[in-house]
């Protein structure tokens, strides 16, 4: 009998997930909108992706498979090989990312070079990896309460003891733009959650879980990074650590927040590559994309994710809009066809309209626009073409 995850175990899996270096770099994009403002946009975005999130866990927890093994319900068995390609390709950027990140900040507090902490980084990943996620338990509660500790003691630098007036809002960023910054870290999720919701005692009770604690964690970083542009004028996290004389206390924050946020893409690759090839082995592939991950982290810069992140959200928005349509509104499950042509064809409709949404300045940024035009398409669709299942 395989072992399940409870509630706490789900809400410490999704802390670990919203603690992150990248999240509150992103956070710092958001400065020139001032606090109040910025504070808004980063509620209502993170609102509209939590929600998102939740029911696309919700999808995977009550049918007990995986994010990628869900998408086989919408777009048939083969169909759904091309979102499993993307994920495993963003989860391999994904990994790459948030190494680099976590190094060059820790070579910001410990200047050995950017590769050594590359390696370091990669190495406590694979072996959050070989701990594997049911046995994380022990591990990930000593890891969150002191990530949690350490993100207090960065609050408290950030908002009580830098004594800077506040830099002054400006026009660079409008509001639409970034409340779409705040739903596209949610919604880089979406493709992951089920992968863990499966493993669940009670699917639905840790999705709401976890949706709500990413949720609020998220919120706290991108706030954490807005906070340090505004009040201290300072863009660059090691920096502000340093100047705070956080020392080794920020050098914990930086390594721990990237091991226990990089270890789900990493894990979730694997589980993705399973989809493809049924014969791979997911640990081993999740250990290979980390590896892949350092390497890349290493050899390429890796400084402004914005589009990285549009590009996320324009490929896995319109599809998650079409399981959810499928899911909880139309209740059908196409895993019997081969490829399922009409919802695919949805989805490259929504993905052209999310690329278009991105020219026009919607105050609920591009995804939520795009998602119900999508789910929209759907009804209509699945209304006037019913064809025969195919093998």
């Amino acid at each position: 009998m395989e072992k399940r995850t409870s509630i706490f175990e789900n809400g410490l899996i999704w802390f670990g997930a919203g603690v992150s270096i990248a999240e509150i770099l992103t956070g710092t994009y958001l400065a020139p909108l001032g606090f109040q403002t910025g504070l808004t946009a980063i509620i209502v975005g993170h609102i509209i992706g939590c929600l998102m999130l939740f029911l696309a866990g919700v999808i995977g927890g009550k049918v007990r498979r995986s994010a990628m093994e869900t998408v086989k319900m919408s777009f048939g068995q083969k169909g759904s090989l091309l979102f499993s390609v993307l994920n495993v390709l963003q989860l391999v950027g994904w990994t790459a990312i948030m190494i680099y990140d976590g190094a060059l900040a820790a070579d910001g507090v410990i200047g050995t070079g950017r590769w050594i902490w590359c390696l370091v980084i990669g190495a406590l990943i694979v072996l959050w990896i070989v701990i594997g996620i049911t046995n994380l338990g022990k591990v990930n509660v000593v890891a969150m309460t002191a990530l949690f500790i350490l993100t207090i003691i960065l609050s408290k630098v950030i908002f009580f003891d830098s004594g800077a007036v506040g830099m002054a809002p400006d026009d660079s960023m409008t509001f639409g733009a970034a409340v779409e910054l705040s739903v596209a870290m949610p919604l880089s999720w979406l493709p992951l959650i089920s992968d863990y919701t499966r493993e669940a005692k009670e699917p639905i009770k840790a999705t709401a879980v976890s949706a709500v604690v990413y949720g609020l964690v998220s919120c706290w970083m991108y706030i954490i990074g807005m906070g340090a542009a505004i009040y201290t004028g300072e863009y660059d996290i090691a920096q502000i650590m340093v100047k705070a004389g956080l020392g080794i206390v920020g050098l914990l924050i930086i390594v721990f927040s990237t091991v226990t946020t990089t270890f789900l893409d990493a894990y979730s690759a694997g589980v993705s590559s399973e989809s493809i090839v049924a014969k791979l082995n997911g640990k081993h592939v999740a250990i290979a994309v980390t590896v892949i991950g350092t390497i890349a982290a290493i050899v390429y810069p890796m400084d402004n994710i914005t589009n990285f992140l549009y590009l996320i959200g324009s490929v896995f928005a319109p599809m998650i809009a079409i399981q959810i349509a499928d899911f909880f509104l139309i209740r059908r499950d196409n895993s019997a066809h081969g490829v399922f042509l009409p919802n695919l064809i949805v989805w490259v409709i929504g993905f052209v309209a999310y690329r278009w949404l991105m020219t026009v300045d919607i105050p609920v940024g591009n995804t939520l626009p795009d998602m119900l035009i999508t789910i929209l398409l759907c009804l209509i669709v699945s209304k006037v073409w019913k064809p025969e299942a195919k093998k």
